[in-house]
């Protein structure tokens, strides 16, 4: 789970930034896109060995 805390300071903007920041480490935003539609299994498997 990714948490990022908002200062009086910093902002909301900056927050954003953090947070996009660490979807994109984490590898989120691939793994929601991937989870988006059914693939077979026998699909998985050739688009790992290509």
């Amino acid at each position: 789970m990714i948490e990022v805390k908002v200062n009086d300071k910093g902002g909301f903007e900056k927050a954003m930034r953090q947070f996009k920041k660490l979807c994109q480490k984490e590898g989120f935003l691939v793994e929601l896109k991937e989870r988006r539609y059914y693939t077979k299994p026998s699909e998985k498997k050739r688009k790992k060995h290509s």
